[in-house]
C-alpha cells in the first residue's frame, strides 16, 4: 500500500475564501490525504492579472491556512518566472516527493470541463491523479476530446488513489459553498463587508493593506 496522497489545490486565490477552505477540508478528511497544498499562481494562464500582487495573495493563503493541520501554503509558482502552468508545478512536486507518493490535483467541475485547453494537459495524469470536486446533480456532457481522455482513467474510490502514484480521475462529491472571489472583491470595492465569507485573519490583512478598494478598469 502506498502512502497517503498529497492534495494539490492551485488557483489565483484572489482572495482565498471559505469556498476553497471548506472543500479542501472535506477532501483532506474524506480521501484521507496526507495534506492539501494551496499553490497560488504567479501569472494565471486563463484569466487576466489579479488586482493584487502574487506575494499579497500568498500572504492571504498563509493567513487562511495556518491554523488548520494538514493545510500547507506552497509558494513554488511564485518562485518560477513567467506564466504559471500546472504541468510544470506537478513536475516540480514529483521531484520533491519522489516517484511513489500519490499526488492528487484537485479541480472544480467547471475547470475540469476546460482541462483540454490547459498547457500540456495530457501530461497531467502522468504526474498526478485528478480529483474533480463534483456539485450535487448530473455532470454536463464533456467535450468529446476530454471524454475520450477521461473514460479509461476513471476510478471510483479513495483507496484507488493510493494504489498508484498517478493516472486516475476521481469524481468526488463535496459541499460547495456559493462564495466567489469576484463577489468578495465587488463588496470591498463598494465599501461593503465580506465578513463570514473568508477568514478573519485574511480579511484583517486586506483591510490593513487597503486591498480591493476599487473595481478593475475594463480593458478594450
Amino acid at each position: 500500500m502506498l502512502a497517503h496522497p498529497i492534495g494539490i489545490l492551485g488557483g489565483t486565490f484572489d482572495p482565498i475564501h471559505y469556498g476553497h477552505l471548506r472543500t479542501a477540508l472535506e477532501l483532506l478528511e474524506t480521501l484521507e490525504l496526507a495534506e492539501v497544498r494551496f499553490i497560488p499562481c504567479r501569472i494565471p494562464a486563463h484569466r487576466g492579472l489579479p488586482q493584487v500582487t502574487a506575494e499579497q495573495r500568498m500572504t492571504l493563503v498563509r493567513l487562511a491556512t495556518d491554523s488548520q493541520p494538514g493545510f500547507v501554503a506552497d509558494n513554488r509558482e511564485l518562485r518560477r518566472e513567467g506564466t504559471s502552468y500546472m504541468a510544470d508545478t506537478l513536475a516540480s512536486l514529483r521531484e520533491d516527493f519522489g516517484p511513489e507518493t500519490p499526488l492528487c490535483l484537485i479541480v472544480g467541475t467547471d475547470a475540469f470541463r476546460e482541462l483540454h485547453t490547459w498547457h500540456r494537459w495530457r501530461e497531467l495524469t502522468d504526474w498526478a491523479h485528478i480529483v474533480v470536486m463534483q456539485r450535487p446533480g448530473i455532470l454536463q456532457p464533456l467535450p468529446p476530446v476530454l471524454e475520450t481522455f477521461m473514460t479509461p482513467r476513471v476510478i471510483y474510490d479513495a483507496l484507488a488513489l493510493r494504489r498508484k502514484p498517478a493516472g486516475g480521475i476521481l469524481f468526488q462529491p463535496v459541499t460547495q459553498l456559493n462564495i466567489s472571489a469576484t463577489q468578495i472583491r465587488a463588496l470591498l470595492a463598494h465599501g461593503q463587508s465580506p465578513r463570514y465569507l473568508l477568514p478573519e485573519t485574511a480579511l484583517a490583512y486586506i483591510h490593513d493593506r487597503a486591498l480591493y478598494r476599487s473595481l478593475p478598469t475594463p480593458t478594450l
